[in-house]
C-alpha cells in the first residue's frame, strides 16, 4: 500500500511526529505540485519578443518626451535625437508585436473594434495614433534637406510646424504608451503581475522616462543634455519607488522579482540605474561619462523589463504562488464575519 502523500496546503504543518513501537514518524515538507506536474495556472505563451517590446514601447515614450523638452528649451540637437529614436523604438514595437501575433492581418483585426475595458484594445489604439505623430515629427527633421525651390521647396517650409505640432502630440500621448504595458500585464491571471497592479505602472513610467534620458545623454554635448538629466532624475526616482514597493508589498507573490532569473535582472537593473543617474548628475562637464551614463540607463531599461516579465512567467510555474495566497483569502473571508 502506497504511503499517503501530505496535502498540497499543509505548509505550516511540516513536521508532525507520534510514538508508534518506539519509532518516530514525521512528515515530510509538502510539496506544490498539481495533477500530472502541470502547473495551476498556463503560464503566459508570449516570447521574448513581448519582453523587448515592454522595452521599446517605453524606449519610444521616454524618447518623444525627451524631444517636446528639447523643443520647448530650444535645444535642436536633444530634440532631433528624441525624434529619431521615438520612431526608432515605435518602428520596433509594431514589428515586435506582428512578429507575436504571427500575421500582420491581425494588428489589422484588433483596429475593428475598439474596447475600453481591454487593455490590449487601448494599447492597440494608442500605439496606432503614437506612431504616425512620432513618424511625421521625425520627418521633419529632414526638411533642411529638401531643395528650397519647386514643390519640395513648399514641403519644406511646411513640415517643420507640422513637426512641432506633431511631436507635442506624440509627447501627450506617450505617457499612455509607456506605462499601458503595466496595466496590460496587471490584467492577467499571473499571480506576481495581477496583485502588482498598483505598482507596474510606477516602474515602466520610470524605466520609460529613464530610457528616453539615456538617448540624451548619449547624442547630445551635456552643455544640451539638460533636460536629459533632469529626466533621469525623475525617471530613476518613479523605478526606483515602485520596484521597491513590488518587491516588499506582496509578501509572497515579491518572491519572483527577488529571486531566480528575474531577480538577478531587477537588481542589475537598479544598479544600473543608479550608476547612470550619478553619471549623468556628476559628470555633467563630460561627454564621456554622459555618454557611459546613457548606455547604463538605457541597460537597465532593458534588464527592468525583461525582469518584470521572467517574474510573472515565474510566478505562474509554481502552484504556491496560486494556492496559498488564495487560501490566505478565504482564511480572511472566514475571519471577516465574526468581527
Amino acid at each position: 500500500m502506497n504511503p499517503r502523500r501530505p496535502a498540497v496546503g499543509d505548509t505550516f504543518r511540516r513536521f508532525r511526529a507520534g510514538r508508534r513501537g518506539g519509532e518516530e514518524l514525521a512528515v515530510p515538507p509538502a510539496e506544490f505540485t498539481s495533477y500530472y506536474g502541470r502547473p495551476i495556472l498556463k503560464p503566459p505563451v508570449w516570447t521574448w519578443e513581448i519582453a523587448a517590446y515592454l522595452f521599446t514601447g517605453g524606449l519610444a515614450a521616454g524618447s518623444s518626451l525627451l524631444a517636446a523638452g528639447g523643443q520647448l528649451t530650444g535645444r535642436a540637437e536633444l530634440r532631433r535625437a528624441g525624434r529619431f529614436a521615438a520612431l526608432a523604438a515605435v518602428t520596433a514595437s509594431a514589428g515586435l508585436l506582428v512578429k507575436d501575433l504571427g500575421r500582420p492581418d491581425r494588428f489589422h483585426h484588433m483596429l475593428r473594434v475598439a474596447k475600453p475595458t481591454s487593455p490590449m484594445s487601448v494599447g492597440t489604439w494608442i500605439l496606432t495614433g503614437y506612431g504616425p505623430a512620432a513618424g511625421l515629427a521625425a520627418v521633419a527633421e529632414v526638411a533642411p534637406l529638401l531643395p528650397a525651390r519647386g514643390p519640395l521647396g513648399l514641403v519644406r517650409r511646411a513640415l517643420p510646424p507640422v513637426g512641432r505640432v506633431a511631436g507635442l502630440a506624440a509627447a501627450v500621448t506617450a505617457p499612455a504608451l509607456g506605462t499601458y504595458t503595466a496595466v496590460l500585464l496587471a490584467d492577467t491571471a499571473v499571480p506576481s503581475w495581477h496583485e502588482a497592479y498598483p505598482d507596474l505602472p510606477f516602474v515602466f513610467a520610470g524605466s520609460a522616462l529613464a530610457s528616453g534620458a539615456g538617448v540624451g545623454l548619449l547624442a547630445v554635448p551635456p552643455a544640451q543634455a539638460g533636460p536629459a538629466r533632469r529626466l533621469a532624475v525623475a525617471g530613476a526616482g518613479l523605478e526606483l519607488f515602485g520596484a521597491h514597493r513590488v518587491e516588499n508589498r506582496l509578501g509572497l507573490l515579491g518572491e519572483p522579482y527577488r529571486t531566480g532569473r528575474a531577480g538577478r535582472l531587477l537588481r542589475a537593473g537598479r544598479a544600473l540605474t543608479v550608476a547612470g543617474v550619478a553619471g549623468a548628475v556628476l559628470g555633467r562637464r563630460s561627454r564621456l561619462v554622459s555618454a557611459v551614463s546613457g548606455a547604463a540607463l538605457l541597460a537597465a531599461s532593458v534588464a527592468t523589463r525583461f525582469g518584470v516579465f521572467h517574474a510573472g512567467v515565474a510566478s505562474a510555474r509554481d502552484p504556491k504562488y496560486t494556492v496559498l495566497p488564495q487560501r490566505a483569502r478565504l482564511d480572511r473571508r472566514a475571519v471577516e464575519p465574526d468581527r
